[in-house]
């Protein structure tokens, strides 16, 4: 009898480290997410400002007129494009 209540109390004890364990896992889990969450948000806010900055410098090449050699040319008329095409898939949204 008294084998079977130490193994009872051993199985007790090793359930509450085994329960503490998982509570400071979670724990490190919701802080992990929290740093998850707020590096895609830095990472986003960066992205919305470079794309600004590239808008800026592509305003400031076409505004230039002649300093910009044939590759930027071609590089600039595909981003030109691409917006285009961004903004007749908006309007195609919004017409439906």
């Amino acid at each position: 009898m008294v084998d079977l209540d130490l193994q009872i109390k051993s199985i007790q004890d090793k359930l509450q480290q085994l329960l503490k364990q998982q509570a400071m896992l979670q724990k490190e889990n919701q802080r992990l997410k929290k740093e998850l969450e707020k590096a895609v948000a830095d990472n986003e806010a960066k992205e919305r400002s470079l794309q600004a900055i590239n808008h800026q410098v592509d305003a400031l090449k076409l505004g230039s007129g002649n300093l910009l050699n044939e590759t930027e040319k071609n590089a600039l008329s595909k981003r030109i494009d691409g917006y285009l095409r961004e903004i007749d898939k908006c309007l195609a949204l919004l017409n439906t």
